[in-house]
């Protein structure tokens, strides 16, 4: 945040302070007046005292208002101080502290630094001159301190008051850089403190989404690949029910096994989402090794498949496993769905010293509709979070065809590198 930028608003509070300030100010200004009247400061030679409550009054009671418009206030203020001290009224004190406060005040609350610089050099410099003409006419109509020499009685008076004067206008001309300074830096640091805290609720946000992508990812593959078996068990089984219920009892066995393993896949997903400390997928149990099982169980609810694996098979991270595995699940899937009677598929993983590549082709119809549905978006997520590209298209000669290549470096990949390669 730049110091041109600082805007502040007075608050009730402050206004209230500062009028309690004033009226303390007047009370301690007529009191001094009264008392240098009768001590007789100026001797007899002083306006009447009435004049001095009045000088009194016009010297604090602007600081009631010294945050609103702080340079007008200092303004009055030093107008006043002038005027009293030239007409002698008996009051020394109170007048010295109201313009210091003034002064500061200009220096704290003024946003505009240029004024604010521009406004308390000019009261300084007319207070300056004025203090050194009051001095040569004092010392023209005063003998008392002798003038002869540079170190004179009078010069020495002269040096001081100079001294007094610097040092007090001075002090009022730090104090109010300083504490504006204080407010930058206060208000720079409530606005990143804001900042941060947006962000923390940006990236707890982004963080829910993304849990809530990878928990549909995970329910629309168990859901999709064992609702989809046992779909085509169960019609087998009504098919063949009356003629061959041996074939029937089997059909259904198969209905059970895939409700089983669709049970069994939703409560490892739960347990894995109730642990604070799992991460998932890397705490499955699904990997490359357990391609063979999901390629018998695609034998055994209708589609005819075949596992090739070319190269020697190379160590990748629980991740990279996993989504490999879900991704050959859900193209298994639907092929199974949508390829129609007879249609065969093929899964192929190949190990060469740059990646795995992973592919499922089938026969038969290519789907549809032209729009990509959840589990190809879901596929290509995976792919993504792992690092690699899918390619799925339909086949020339029909079928459809689901190709994923993952590099080695993948397995290497962080959750958090593929948070955000997901998002």
């Amino acid at each position: 945040m730049s110091v041109m930028s600082l805007r502040r608003q007075v608050t009730r509070e402050e206004s209230r302070h500062d009028a309690w300030l004033a009226a303390g100010m007047l009370v301690a200004g007529i009191l001094s007046t009264a008392l240098g009247s009768v001590s007789g400061i100026y001797g007899g030679d002083h306006p009447d005292l009435w004049w001095g409550f009045v000088y009194a009054a016009a010297l604090t009671l602007p600081l009631a208002f010294r945050r609103r418009w702080p340079s007008i206030v200092l303004i009055a203020v030093a107008t006043s101080y002038f005027v009293g001290v030239s007409l002698l009224i008996p009051e020394v004190y109170v007048g010295n502290v109201a313009l210091f406060i003034a002064m500061y005040t200009v220096g704290a609350w003024v946003s505009d630094r240029r004024r604010a610089a521009l406004v308390r050099i000019l009261v300084i410099i007319a207070m300056l001159v004025w203090l050194l003409v009051s001095m040569f006419q004092s010392a023209a109509s005063d003998s008392s301190l002798s003038q002869e020499g540079p170190f004179s009685p009078f010069a020495a008076f002269a040096m001081l008051q100079f001294l007094i004067n610097i040092a007090f206008f001075g002090g009022a001309y730090l104090f109010g850089e300083r504490a504006y300074a204080s407010a930058v830096e206060h208000a720079a640091l409530e606005e990143r403190t804001a900042e941060l805290e947006r962000e923390r609720e940006l990236t707890a946000a982004q963080a829910v989404a993304l849990d809530r992508v990878r928990i549909a990812r995970e329910l629309h593959d168990v859901v999709a690949h064992h609702v989809s078996a046992m779909g085509v068990q169960a019609g087998a089984a009504r098919t063949v029910l009356d003629r061959d219920p041996d074939a029937a009892k089997t059909a259904l066995a198969g209905v059970e096994g895939s409700a089983r393993g669709a049970l069994t896949e939703l409560r490892h997903l739960l347990e894995t989402l109730r642990t604070p400390d799992a991460e998932a997928p890397g705490g499955s149990t699904l990997r490359l090794s357990a391609l063979p099982d999901l390629v018998a169980h695609a034998n055994a609810n209708g589609l005819p498949t075949t596992l090739s694996v070319v190269g020697e098979p190379a160590s990748s991270s629980e991740l990279v496993q996993v989504n490999l595995y879900r991704i050959a699940q859900e193209a298994l899937t639907n092929a199974r769905r949508h390829g129609g009677p007879g249609a065969t598929a093929d899964l192929r993983v190949r190990y060469d010293g740059d990646g795995i590549e992973l592919e499922v082709s089938n026969t038969g119809r290519a789907p549809l509709t032209g729009r990509a549905g959840l589990g190809l978006v879901g596929m290509r997520e995976r792919a993504a979070a792992s690092g690699g590209t899918l390619e799925a298209r339909a086949r020339d000669r029909g079928g459809f065809l689901v190709r994923v290549r993952v590099p080695h470096a993948a397995g290497t990949q962080s959750r958090a590198a593929t948070a955000g390669a997901t998002a």
